[in-house]
């Protein structure tokens, strides 16, 4: 039987930190608003979560509060280059309250189209839950095509995959040519109205810790056969996510949900850093600007 796959707008949340450590405190503050939202769901731990600086131990603390503040389904991130070890991984988070995991590409190696295909399978082959491909060339150094993709969506296991390989024809044609159930989450912020119009079935965007109901707004009106409005909707909040990623996300981000009180420090882990003096000011100038309705 086909597990579900994610849709709508899936929230890739980031991790709070305060003198070096996990701030569990601001984590469940920024969970319990964002469950209150219109959000489908949260993805824990991955690139905007800091993910690759997290231990064990804090993965697993960020899953157990996201958990206990929230009902959305919650999916983890999980990246690495060893397959045995991601196969691990997945044993180890077995009992973990996740629905599914969220899984990159390998980084650096830079394997060959068949060698994807046996990684992805033999990590669906290691677990019940459904898996989320990510593909990201740009961060990883290797583009999961769509031809090794399609072989990918046919393992019950592997139920979509958020893309962001850059390449507009390949997306395209990957949202024509899937099959039924295999769910397409654009994770290009700035490409959401685009990706929608060409039957995506939502987004995971960082840029939607701001203005959440703006983005989900785009999608219901679409859904709705108001594309006059979405259109009007979308230009109103694109330049939003150049704002957001004008720097290395997610400083960005964190300066404008601590200007904004939902956590308590700005602070990352190297190496991230803190945004610029001159980018904190044209946030700060946004955060301050009235924001019109929906």
């Amino acid at each position: 039987m086909p597990l579900p796959a994610p849709t709508g707008l899936w929230l890739p949340l980031i991790t709070p930190f305060r003198d070096g450590a996990l701030d569990e405190a601001s984590l469940s503050r920024l969970v319990r608003h964002y469950a209150t939202g219109p959000v489908d769901g949260l993805i824990l731990a991955a690139t905007t979560g800091e993910g690759m600086t997290l231990d064990a131990d804090e993965a697993g603390r960020v899953v157990a509060v996201a958990a206990a503040e929230c009902s959305l389904p919650l999916y983890l991130g999980l990246s690495g280059s060893d397959t045995r070890k991601l196969a691990k991984d997945l044993a180890r988070t077995a009992a973990w309250p996740v629905a599914g995991t969220l899984i990159a590409c390998p980084y650096y190696v830079r394997p060959s189209q068949e060698g994807l295909v046996r990684h992805f399978s033999a990590l669906a082959d290691a677990t019940d839950r459904p898996i989320l491909i990510y593909n990201i060339p740009y961060r990883t150094g290797v583009n999961l095509g769509n031809e090794a993709m399609l072989r990918l969506a046919e393992h019950p296991n592997i139920v979509g995959v958020k893309d962001c390989c850059a390449d507009a024809r390949q997306s395209f044609e990957l949202l024509r040519d899937r099959p039924p159930g295999f769910s397409v989450l654009t994770g290009e912020d700035s490409l959401f109205y685009t990706a929608l119009t060409q039957g995506a079935d939502g987004g995971i965007l960082a840029s939607a810790h701001v203005e959440t109901a703006s983005f989900a707004a785009i999608r219901d009106r679409l859904l709705a056969g108001d594309q006059p409005g979405a259109l009007a909707a979308w230009r109103a909040l694109s330049d939003l996510p150049q704002l957001l990623f004008a720097e290395p996300s997610p400083a960005p981000i964190k300066h404008w949900l601590w200007r904004t009180g939902l956590i308590d420090s700005p602070e990352l882990r190297l190496p991230m850093t803190g945004v610029s003096d001159a980018l904190a000011a044209r946030l700060d100038r946004e955060i301050s600007r009235p924001k019109a309705c929906s």
